[in-house]
């Protein structure tokens, strides 16, 4: 029998209305509803706190905060990137008239190999923007060596990677900049938001002229900006998400763990290994529908959604196989065997702190007959 019940890939974590109504109240009363007002510094001060980061520029979402970055940078020429990301990651790159250039990824973590960046590389290549896919950590000590022996800024896009540490730091620290999402599907959001992480105070100042027109003092304009500003009603649900964003990410792992163990002895359903790790803030639930899994990826998607339940396949197709982009000289499946092998198998399950434990016997009950 078919449950009524939607579950799907994904669903916001939505704090008490009262007490972001009491917010609410906060900014009805002093009238502010923008322009760095006292809610947007008093979140960049909590995330830089919580994140372990020395400076952060709130944004209104991640894609202006991509674009920004790369115009903080003054990055020109080529851009070696992912094709295994959302279409994001590559459309900030054509919003600054640069030239992306896709290189393949690790078959274990999905994220850009170094060897493959090292290999991208032409005399007109200026910056490398990897992904920390589904918040697993790129191979940030590979990718430096390559950017350093080359020249090259990195800019990662770290929309997955909220609260995820590295070793002993934030992975946000690695790289010249690092690019947050706190957008509504995110691990913590804002409805909509986004952030750059940087290492230097002159660094945060342009980033923050970039994201208000380019004004620095009232009547002084000193950068072709853009408003890129978070409002006060984002700020203020930011805030109040940071109260519970810790049972938040405890009650992801723990659906993780529940997934590792009932998926473990499913013949033909490879747990990705970032499930695994100590470090995830299990933001996705990735897993791969091998070849001699009884049905193919596509149709084990249907028979979920044929009960309600709406995984999602992320990310397929690859950026590279998009009209836009699919004509690129770096674009040709010859060049990007390891993310074309595992578009084709990927598969996101569910995974949100509102899930119950029938709803995740239901999901792991359909994958195993």
């Amino acid at each position: 029998m078919v449950s009524s019940k939607n579950i799907y890939v994904t669903q916001p974590f939505l704090p008490p209305l009262t007490e972001f109504v009491t917010y609410l109240e906060k900014i009805w009363a002093n009238k502010i509803l923008t322009n760095n007002g006292p809610l947007h510094q008093e979140l960049e001060a909590a995330l830089r706190d919580f994140l372990g980061v020395d400076h952060i520029a709130l944004f209104n979402n991640g894609t202006i905060a991509l674009i920004a970055a790369l115009q903080a940078l003054e990055i020109t020429g080529e851009v070696i990137t992912t094709p295994y990301s959302f279409v994001a990651t590559v459309n900030s790159q054509i919003w600054n008239h640069l030239q992306p250039v896709f290189a393949d990824i690790d078959p274990v973590t999905m994220n850009l190999s170094a060897a493959s960046v090292e290999a991208a590389i032409t005399a007109r290549t200026t910056a490398i923007l990897p992904v920390h896919c589904y918040g697993t950590a790129c191979d940030v000590d590979g990718i430096a060596e390559v950017a350093r022996r080359h020249g090259l800024k990195v800019i990662y896009d770290a929309a997955h990677a909220f609260g995820v540490q590295h070793g002993d730091r934030s992975l946000l620290q690695y790289g010249d900049l690092s690019v947050l999402s706190f957008h509504a599907t995110k691990v913590f959001n804002t409805f909509e938001g986004g952030a750059i992480v940087c290492h230097d105070a002159a660094t945060k100042q342009r980033i923050d002229n970039l994201k208000n027109f380019g004004f620095v003092d009232e009547t002084t304009v000193v950068e072709s900006g853009i408003n890129g500003k978070m409002s006060e009603v984002n700020a203020a649900m930011g805030l109040l998400q940071l109260r519970y964003v810790e049972g938040a990410l405890s009650r992801r792992r723990e659906i993780a763990l529940f997934y590792n163990e009932a998926l473990a002895g499913i013949d033909g359903i490879t747990v990705v290994e970032g499930n695994r790790s100590v470090h995830s803030n299990n933001a996705y639930y990735p897993i791969l529908v091998e070849d001699h899994y009884p049905l193919s990826r596509d149709a084990l998607y249907e028979k979920l959604k044929a009960d309600n339940i709406f995984g999602r396949r992320y990310f397929y197709p690859l950026i590279s196989e998009m009209p836009m982009y699919r004509n690129l000289p770096s674009a040709a499946p010859g060049n990007l065997p390891v993310a074309h092998q595992v578009a084709r198998k990927i598969l996101c399950l569910p995974i949100y702190p509102a899930l119950e434990a029938a709803d995740l016997q239901r999901i792991v009950s359909i994958i195993a007959h």
